[in-house]
């Protein structure tokens, strides 16, 4: 069965600072490049709009994703913390809020409606999808400055 295969990477330029989001999408031969930059944001959070804007670009939610990140934040975030955090109503295990809570509702809403495999991938390691994601990150944040 043919997936969908995102690659996904946030960064910032100070945290909080400039930051940057990119995404690549592969599908059979056809590829798909999202990016976007905003000010005053942070690492976390560019990392979580990338995964968030890549599931907002899928359509279908019939097909599967597989969908890769270098943040363990996403990555724990995603898989162990958010049942948790969901169950303590957004409340973490020393009973304060969640941050960025705004955004894992929004990755948690797009999580659900996909069937998405979430995967793991080391930064800066020559793993082509995750250097197209994070030369895309850094374009965005290059056309704001």
């Amino acid at each position: 069965m043919d997936k969908i295969i995102i690659y996904t990477d946030g960064g910032c330029r100070g945290n909080p600072g400039i930051g940057g989001w990119g995404v690549w999408l592969r599908y059979g031969d056809h590829d798909k490049k999202l990016k976007g930059a905003e000010r005053g944001t942070t690492n976390n959070q560019m990392e979580l709009m990338a995964a968030i804007k890549a599931l907002e670009a899928i359509k279908s939610s019939s097909i599967a994703i597989d969908l890769y990140t270098d943040s363990k934040y996403v990555m724990h975030g995603i898989n162990d913390w958010i049942k948790g955090w969901k169950t303590k109503g957004w409340k973490t295990a020393n009973k304060k809020p969640v941050k960025n809570v705004a955004l894992w509702k929004r990755l948690d809403g797009l999580n659900e409606q996909h069937n998405v495999d979430w995967y793991w991938v080391k930064g800066h390691s020559d793993d082509e999808g995750n250097d197209m994601a994070d030369e895309l990150a850094n374009q965005a944040m290059d056309e704001l400055s």
